[in-house]
């Protein structure tokens, strides 16, 4: 299945620190939301953001698969909607970290809405900046 969002980034930090930062709470926390996230499969979490007038702030999440320094991938449940985000590590030769998103599974009736997915895109684009952030201060 074809990813519905899919967005590439590269980062000079260790790949264990990007690695950290995608798997702690306390950091994750700093560049997404609130949560109490494990990196443990069947562990079932929640990212908690400010509610709004048309979201109540809160992502229900579960761990599908953790392969330390490679991969990982949970469920994202919010306002309805059942995806699943997948980050992918790979340390080039040049000792750059290229770290892959992909986020799958919008509803047909989410994907034919305007701007719905570019939204989606815009929020992990400034979540990304964000972790670009915190690795910096590493």
């Amino acid at each position: 299945m074809k990813p519905d969002v899919s967005l590439d980034y590269q980062f000079t930090s260790s790949i264990e620190q990007v690695w950290n930062a995608l798997t702690d709470s306390d950091m994750l926390a700093k560049w997404i939301w609130a949560n109490d996230f494990k990196p443990v499969v069947g562990h079932t979490f929640q990212f908690r953001a400010e509610p709004s007038e048309w979201w109540d702030g809160i992502v229900d999440c579960e761990v599908l698969e953790v392969d330390e320094h490679n991969k990982l991938s949970y469920t994202w449940l919010s306002a309805g909607e059942s995806t699943t985000v997948t980050w992918t590590l790979k340390k080039g030769s040049d000792g750059i970290v290229h770290l892959h998103f992909d986020q799958s599974g919008f509803s047909e009736e989410t994907k034919a809405r305007e701007g719905a997915i570019e939204g989606a895109t815009y929020a992990w684009t400034n979540m990304a900046t964000q972790l670009e952030k915190v690795l910096a201060e590493l």
